[in-house]
């Protein structure tokens, strides 16, 4: 089991006093922002493009720079920008100017594990990152209930890159839940794993079940709504959260459950375990990062191909006409 950290083994005068400058002001940005300010962390400045972020930050009351000075006067960097373009931004607006001994704070793993991204030796590398959508790290927050966030130092430069990391897991709020300590590996892994292999299961599993449906005859509106349109999976997936992946079945009918557990003993899981270690393989060897970074220098020419396959496919087309007449309108 991993080390998890609580309120109790967090300390906020670590940060407190600290320039804190979140570098992309989105979702995430936002909501970390604010949750940190209410808080208690006196200052938090933006480093941002000027576009709509720029204005939002304002609005909130931040004191808004460029990337490059936002860098240079902060002592903790949060950088919350997406994979694809960090690299880029950190080479040209973020290493030049920050100063020694600063903390970058990452939130996601990509860009150190696969080296895309190779900070001083003399700054802190940490992470501190929410297992949550930007608007559930501030809604949650508000409720005074914490969210689990993953925690790492991967470089520790000043001696106490720790208690920063932990220090600012405590004001962002997610230390009422519990902070999972992890490595940068860790959560790359975990975090694409889901992306390339669990979730294009599921999906494929659904898209052949209304493929099925739709071939035996049942009504559209009826596969669909009993796939998902009526959000039970959604409902599902949150009991499973709560009490457990099975341990929420009796919730269901008996009918249900026996249906559920007898089959489950019956899926031929050959194939599946199959496909899940051939994407971690790609995972772990760098294939897939590699494969990302030549479809970016492709214009993205492919993934625009691949998406409009998938809007446009079978399941996609029938989804849109039950959502409008299901709509009353």
């Amino acid at each position: 089991m991993g080390k998890i950290y609580y309120d109790n083994d967090g300390n906020i005068d670590f940060v407190k006093d600290k320039v804190i400058a979140i570098i992309g002001y989105g979702n995430q940005g936002r909501s970390q922002a604010l949750n940190m300010r209410d808080s208690g962390v006196k200052e938090i400045i933006i480093g941002s493009r000027r576009d709509e972020s720029w204005d939002t930050a304002n609005e909130d009351g931040f004191k808004t720079y460029s990337i490059a000075d936002a860098s240079a006067k902060a002592d903790i960097l949060f950088i919350l920008l997406p994979d694809e373009v960090a690299p880029e931004v950190y080479e040209k607006d973020i290493a030049p100017y920050v100063k020694p001994g600063s903390t970058l704070n990452f939130s996601s793993g990509y860009n150190i594990t696969y080296g895309y991204i190779k900070p001083d030796k003399l700054l802190n590398i940490i992470m501190v990152a929410p297992r949550m959508i930007g608007k559930g790290v501030r809604e949650i927050y508000e409720m005074g209930i914490g969210f689990p966030t993953f925690v790492v130092v991967n470089q520790d430069a000043t001696g106490d890159a720790k208690e920063i990391a932990v220090g600012l897991a405590k004001a962002l709020g997610s230390t009422k839940a519990g902070a999972i300590e992890v490595t940068f590996n860790d959560e790359t892994y975990l975090d694409l794993m889901s992306e390339q292999a669990v979730w294009p299961l599921i999906m494929t599993v659904i898209d052949q079940a209304f493929k099925l449906y739709i071939e035996k005859g049942h009504p559209v509106e009826a596969a669909l709504t009993e796939l998902y349109l009526s959000k039970e999976p959604m409902i599902m997936m949150e009991k499973m959260a709560d009490m457990g992946l099975f341990k929420q079945l009796p919730l269901h009918s008996r009918t249900s459950q026996y249906g559920q557990i007898s089959r489950f003993k019956q899926v031929d899981s050959s194939y599946i375990r199959q496909f899940l270690e051939e994407q971690y393989n790609k995972i772990e060897n760098g294939e897939f990062a590699k494969e990302w970074e030549a479809e970016m220098k492709n214009d993205l020419k492919h993934f625009e191909e691949l998406k409009k396959e998938a809007f446009e496919s079978e399941i996609s087309v029938a989804e849109a006409k039950v959502k409008k007449n299901l709509s009353g309108k």
